[in-house]
């Protein structure tokens, strides 16, 4: 009986934060692969900055999402990512997610071209307890190699590191 009553609390608890912002880039990327544009607004800040390290940042969500609708649609380009590290800060309303992304386009050629990189987001907690995106940036990418795939496929919606 012990064990049962262990068990069901152990199912039930509530993520750490650092997971839950694992999971919430998680859902956030499937938005993206779905080509879902009204969930991925959902995981917008209203003053949210995309390419925030770019030459050219997006400032809030209407801007954000004209900027993606070729990508969230996956017509100009594919383009999937996935956390490899959550932190979150002391007071629990920061948290930063980095990991690796996979994006493939097709050249004037008719070829297409694949690049692998990083990316890190950084989420800020709502008074309403949602973690959404505050600031969304990545590195320009390097051609993507066979090994580099493999082991993203290999590690796609893996659960969060505390929760296994």
């Amino acid at each position: 009986m012990i064990l049962l009553a262990a068990l069901l609390m152990t199912s039930t608890a509530t993520p750490s934060r650092a997971c839950q912002v694992w999971q919430r880039e998680q859902a956030f990327a499937r938005s993206v692969r779905e080509h879902d544009a009204a969930a991925f607004r959902r995981f917008l800040a209203a003053d949210a900055v995309f390419d925030a390290n770019g030459e050219h940042p997006q400032h809030g969500p209407a801007a954000i999402v004209q900027a993606w609708t070729p990508i969230i649609d996956g017509k100009a380009l594919q383009l999937d990512w996935q956390p490899a590290h959550v932190v979150t800060s002391a007071d629990g309303r920061l948290a930063l997610s980095s990991g690796p992304y996979v994006m493939t386009t097709t050249g004037q050629d008719g070829r297409t071209h694949t690049v692998t990189g990083r990316f890190a987001t950084t989420w800020r907690r709502g008074r309403d307890g949602a973690w959404r995106v505050q600031f969304d940036g990545g590195d320009e990418g390097r051609p993507a190699d066979p090994a580099a795939l493999a082991e993203f496929d290999r590690h796609r919606d893996a659960p969060c590191p505390e929760a296994r």
